[in-house]
């Protein structure tokens, strides 16, 4: 097995004197492509910002690359749930790219071309090239939504999280958004937030149940209509879970 990219070993965090999450231990591997499913308020997005470092633990450890949340910086691309902007500011697809380097540079360090040349391969990695100048705000949700994650890709990191990248994205643009995820695991670990249940299981190798607590499913394993209740607590349609291969693992998850 490689070696451990991110643990949570009994990580418990309060926020607002409301536990958020309780007790959670979890290994994320070199190579990994996790999905984090559960109902809003369970803790997915708390979970993401505790291994960034951005929420303290109440109790228990979490370690990224075998160092404390906040010390590998460097090798971490995020792309967060939202972004909320001016879409009438005159900033481009490329300047938003260019801001991920900001992660590699010292204080008051100039962009160089070295810097300029991941941005163009970040663009082009996420279908962009021909989009770096057009203003963020004509560009549509989708289209953002890949700029966010060719930001993540421009820090050249080991390690991308993604909280929630195609919520508010067509059908269509959500596959193209995947298929991107598909590729970008040949050379980052990936662990993804999402609600997208009936697409994501075909693409990742396990699955985080969380709801204050975790439930870690490997592909083999069942989850079926109790035990889904249980993580929900509304009804919830099953999909199974489906290997990159496109057979069945008979694994159920949620369509929230």
């Amino acid at each position: 097995m490689s070696d451990p990219v991110i643990v949570c070993d009994r990580l418990c965090v309060e926020l607002g004197g409301t536990s958020v999450l309780l007790g959670v231990s979890l290994s994320v591997y070199e190579g990994d492509f996790i999905a984090v499913l559960g109902p809003n308020g369970g803790g997915k997005t708390t979970l993401l910002k505790t291994i960034l470092g951005l929420v303290k633990p109440t109790s228990g450890t979490v370690t990224v690359f075998g160092e404390p949340p906040g010390h590998a910086t460097g090798r971490i691309g995020y792309v967060p749930q939202s972004m909320f902007f001016d879409r009438e500011f005159p900033i481009s697809a490329w300047d938003v790219v260019l801001m991920g380097r900001l992660s590699r540079k010292k204080l008051m360090q100039r962009y160089n071309s070295a810097d300029r040349r991941k941005v163009a391969e970040a663009l082009e990695i996420t279908g962009l090239s021909d989009l770096g100048s057009r203003r963020i705000g004509a560009l549509s949700g989708g289209e953002l939504q890949r700029v966010l994650i060719a930001r993540a890709l421009a820090a050249d990191p080991d390690l991308l999280l993604l909280d929630e990248p195609t919520a508010s994205v067509d059908p269509e643009m959500k596959t193209t958004i995947y298929d991107l995820l598909d590729r970008l695991r040949e050379r980052h670990t990936i662990m993804l937030v999402t609600h997208d249940t009936g697409t994501i299981g075909r693409h990742v190798s396990r699955i985080a149940c969380l709801n204050c607590s975790l439930d870690m499913h490997e592909k083999g394993s069942t989850l079926g209509r109790k035990a889904l209740d249980s993580l929900y607590r509304y009804p919830v349609d099953i999909v199974e879970h489906i290997d990159s291969h496109g057979g069945s693992t008979g694994e159920h998850h949620d369509h929230a």
